[in-house]
């Protein structure tokens, strides 16, 4: 069976055989060629040396030639292409200290991490290699490592992470021999670098339903070796609403976020990651977290700063988790619902919004429909279309005119003014008028600030 790809790929599959050298896709495009999933990255293998692949092309990146591998630019593609090799020992749980040159790509294909990831296609001839069975693992929905398992998770152990991501991924089961290999080995995790760990998260985060692999992270120990934070919620109980514990809540919220915007999804997985912290009893023995969410931005700022994402990532998870437990109540006042958005900020008020959603979603597992959500939604769209001021930009006067015109020394004193202003004017909006906030800043200037004059 043939299967369709851009031509431009088979393109550049011609130029290895018109040069005497065999060319495979390998890896992920493959198994998601055979499902019928979406393709995005092409990796190739070739017995082609990387010098002969820099012969070949004009556009060639040498990304990881000691290794046998580099980049080719074409046609609009990035093509990762590595020379068909075994691998030596891995000392460092993470890249073969040695690799050696092979002409066979079936031995190419042993060193691989999972059957569904060891087949091999010609685009050129529609030859499809399958050493391992992996077509008949895919039709088992299985996950499965190549040979023995102990040993391919003690060459690189974030191979442990990457089972753990085609479960969620594909919703795939692991096979029984192989989930042991990862407990055996699940410790070894700790010798991988925080950024290739961070790598696997963000791709569990866009999974369907990443709770399938932070499940199989629970009962491997893999999340004891990566994210203890979140292990420590389990069994810990809620009451009221809520129909799971702590972790079971966590996961299920992180299920209901939408699965493309990863700020979301985390701030969702983290929100109440602060609880088993801040667990203690009412008088009547049920369990409360009082300011769980200060204790949650805490842990979570560690736990992002550890795997060392982007700091402004880090600055709209945090706040998120921080504004997540707003109770917004029918009674609120127009003023109320600008002091929200003030707080909250505009521009995360979509996310912020995403994450109660989720929030719900994972008290029950089931979706809920909000009256009180889609009412604060509504009274925020009729704010909004009144263009009332939620920051100090948005007040009609600046330090500079408060400066020139009302005498006001710059500095720490005029903050105190511009706050005092934007308060006045989230009370009533009318008050955001040049003359009128220069009286008002002037009057509390000498009544406040500098009464002796």
């Amino acid at each position: 069976m043939r299967y369709k790809v851009d031509k431009s790929l088979i393109k550049f599959s011609h130029i290895f055989n018109d040069a005497g050298y065999s060319c495979y896709l390998v890896g992920g495009a493959v198994r998601n060629l055979s499902m019928g999933l979406l393709v995005s990255d092409y990796d190739f293998a070739t017995d082609a040396r990387p010098e002969d692949v820099i012969r070949l092309f004009r556009k060639v990146i040498p990304t990881g030639i000691k290794h046998g591998t580099v980049t080719v630019l074409f046609s609009q593609h990035q093509l990762e292409v590595t020379t068909f090799r075994t691998d030596g020992d891995y000392s460092d749980l993470r890249r073969p200290d040695k690799v050696h040159f092979t002409p066979s790509i079936f031995e190419d294909l042993k060193r691989r991490d999972f059957t569904i990831n060891s087949m091999a296609y010609d685009l050129v001839t529609g030859e499809w290699l399958d050493p391992h069975d992996g077509k008949k693992d895919i039709k088992l929905k299985t996950i499965r490592a190549i040979g023995l398992p102990l040993e391919r998770f003690q060459e690189d152990a974030l191979r442990i992470m990457r089972g753990c991501r085609f479960a969620a991924q594909l919703e795939f089961n692991i096979e029984a021999e192989t989930l042991s290999g990862m407990t055996e080995k699940a410790s070894n995790l700790a010798a991988v670098s925080a950024e290739r760990i961070r790598d696997e998260l963000e791709k569990i985060l866009k999974a369907e339903k990443p709770s399938i692999a932070f499940h199989i992270m629970s009962e491997t120990g893999v999340l004891d070796a990566v994210l203890p934070e979140l292990a420590a919620c389990r069994g810990i109980e809620q009451k009221g609403f809520h129909s799971f514990d702590v972790f079971e809540h966590s996961l299920y919220s992180c299920d209901g976020a939408p699965a493309a915007n990863p700020e979301v999804r985390l701030a969702a997985l983290l929100h109440d990651i602060g609880k088993p912290a801040a667990l203690d009893h009412d008088e009547l023995g049920i369990p409360t977290f009082y300011n769980h969410e200060k204790i949650s931005v805490e842990i979570s700022r560690k736990i992002i700063q550890r795997f060392k994402f982007p700091k402004a990532f880090e600055a709209h998870v945090l706040l998120l988790i921080e504004h997540h437990m707003f109770n917004y109540q029918p009674e609120w006042t127009d003023s109320a619902v600008r002091r929200f958005i003030a707080k909250t900020g505009l521009v995360n008020l979509d996310n912020l919004f995403m994450l109660r959603r989720a929030d719900q979603f994972g008290m029950a597992g089931i979706r809920i429909d909000s009256q009180n959500l889609k009412e604060l939604q509504t009274r925020v769209e009729a704010v909004l279309e009144a263009d009332h001021a939620f920051t100090i930009r948005d007040l009609n006067i600046n330090g500079n005119t408060l400066n020139i015109k009302a005498g006001i020394p710059k500095g720490p004193v005029m903050g105190i003014i511009l706050e005092f202003l934007l308060e006045t004017v989230l009370d009533d909006p009318s008050q955001n008028r040049e003359d009128l906030l220069l009286k008002l800043a002037d009057n509390f200037y000498k009544d406040r600030i500098n009464p002796e004059g």
